[in-house]
């Protein structure tokens, strides 16, 4: 089947001597297909189009493309004009190599949701009604902090299903969670800091992100209560408190205490990462830390594990002093994020499809949490199961070598993590446990991944 042509449409850009002639055209059209800025099948401009635009004789640019089909560069065909021969494609300059994730037959590594549940329908629907309603101004420069409409539903929400106390004019929306600590970090550094704790387990990425701030990393200890918080230190401290990524524990009440009231103290930022808020099985929802002082607590969350991470949505609530320089970063790294989304998931949280969508998950995480943990008890009753009450992941405290296990786990095509891959110290943690996400998997993958992991336990 032959390929339709694309189009460039009027506009052609060619660099011409001042002679302007026939020969001048022919070299600039054959130096553009040579170099592949003009591919196969792209349709060029009429011969009466691209004069005018070089202000050259239209005799001249049909001379120039006559050569060129004559010569096998181009082709002229009856109603589609004059497009770029097959023949003349050359090979594409060579791609940049870069890092790519591994891809596994079943992936249980941690940190994503099922992506098949997105739920396409009403988010379509939130789609069609957030673009109707929305005046014009909507798709212009607006607010750097955020649409007011998602503000305020995200302001009701959060108070209601978080307890946290915010309001509209508080909340910054990010372009995804790793914006809203790299735009923190940003304005610690400016406010004089020179030090970010993190807690000693946890993505390797936001330290990333800390120190091209250009701020140090320093670690906190993690125990069965939480963050150490006789350990804090610096200007800003990033911790989990609902979910402690990866060990799963939740900061302790009194923890939880003792570091707001280190925070009043010192005068450092606490940065609440909401991770895996939502989702809790067997406890209680663990409040936010925000509500105990919104004035030394950075509240930020995400729809990337409750909708998906392709959304690139996040949003923190700041602390008076914070919004107007965090407002001054943002305004400065993209000024806004995108509108079309802030716009659809105010609709989608205020049609109520955001609640019942969280709930639907929470009950299909549970599900495969409980036949993780009882399929495990069952053919791998030597690993002990931890961090079991919340999240889309487990702890599994394995009697052998971790490592060993995933690696031969990759081998065979299933994907872990071991708890040594998010630690923070320049030692490994002495913790032989591996990580099993299991929101990953797609349904009909999520059997194969758990009878492969049992294959690999036991061996």
């Amino acid at each position: 089947m032959e390929d339709r042509p694309t189009s460039a449409g009027a506009d052609l850009h060619l660099e011409l001597s001042a002679t302007r002639g026939r020969g001048d055209l022919v070299q600039a059209l054959h130096a553009s297909i040579r170099s592949g800025r003009l591919t196969a099948g792209t349709r060029l401009p009429s011969s009466r189009s691209l004069a005018k635009d070089l202000g050259i004789a239209r005799n001249t640019v049909a001379d120039a493309y006559g050569q060129l089909v004559a010569e096998g560069w181009l082709t002229a065909r009856q109603g589609s004009g004059t497009v770029v021969a097959n023949r003349a494609a050359v090979p594409p300059a060579p791609a940049v190599s870069l890092p790519e994730a591994r891809s596994f037959r079943y992936d249980l590594t941690p940190g994503a949701p099922d992506l098949a549940t997105f739920p396409r329908t009403e988010w379509l629907a939130a789609t069609r009604k957030a673009l109707t309603a929305a005046p014009n101004e909507a798709f212009g420069l607006g607010d750097p902090r955020g649409r007011i409409e998602l503000r305020r539903m995200l302001a009701d929400y959060l108070a209601r299903a978080r307890g946290v106390r915010a309001d509209p004019e508080r909340i910054l929306i990010c372009s995804g969670y790793v914006q809203a600590l790299s735009l923190l970090s940003e304005v610690i550094k400016t406010l004089g800091g020179t030090t970010m704790a993190v807690e000693e387990f946890g993505y390797g990425l936001h330290r990333d992100v800390i120190r091209a701030r250009g701020l140090d990393a320093v670690a906190v200890p993690v125990d069965e209560l939480g963050a150490r918080t006789d350990h804090l230190a610096g200007q800003g401290v990033l911790l989990t408190p609902a979910h402690q990524m990866p060990t799963g524990v939740p900061l302790a009440p009194e923890r939880r205490t003792a570091a707001v009231e280190w925070a009043r103290e010192s005068g450092a930022v606490l940065i609440e990462d909401d991770y895996d808020g939502e989702f809790r099985y067997d406890r209680q929802a663990v409040g936010a830390l925000q509500a105990l002082d919104p004035e030394r607590v950075v509240y930020t969350g995400t729809a990337s594990k409750s909708l998906a991470p392709g959304l690139r949505l996040a949003w923190m609530v700041l602390p008076q002093r914070l919004i107007e320089p965090v407002v001054a970063a943002k305004r400065t790294a993209d000024f806004q994020t995108a509108t079309i989304e802030q716009l659809v998931l105010a609709e989608f949280i205020a049609s109520g499809h955001y609640d019942r969508h969280v709930r639907r998950s929470r009950l299909h995480y549970r599900r495969r949490r409980d036949r993780l943990v009882e399929l495990l008890a069952v053919r791998a009753p030597n690993v002990d199961v931890a961090g079991i009450s919340a999240g889309l992941h487990v702890l599994l405290d394995v009697p052998g070598d971790a490592e060993d296990i995933t690696t031969r786990a990759a081998r065979q095509g299933l994907g872990l993590a071991t708890l040594t891959t998010y630690h923070f110290a320049p030692t490994p943690a002495t913790r032989q446990a591996v990580i099993v996400g299991y929101g990953t998997p797609p349904d009909h993958a999520y059997p194969g991944a758990l009878d492969l992991l049992c294959q690999v336990l036991d061996a």
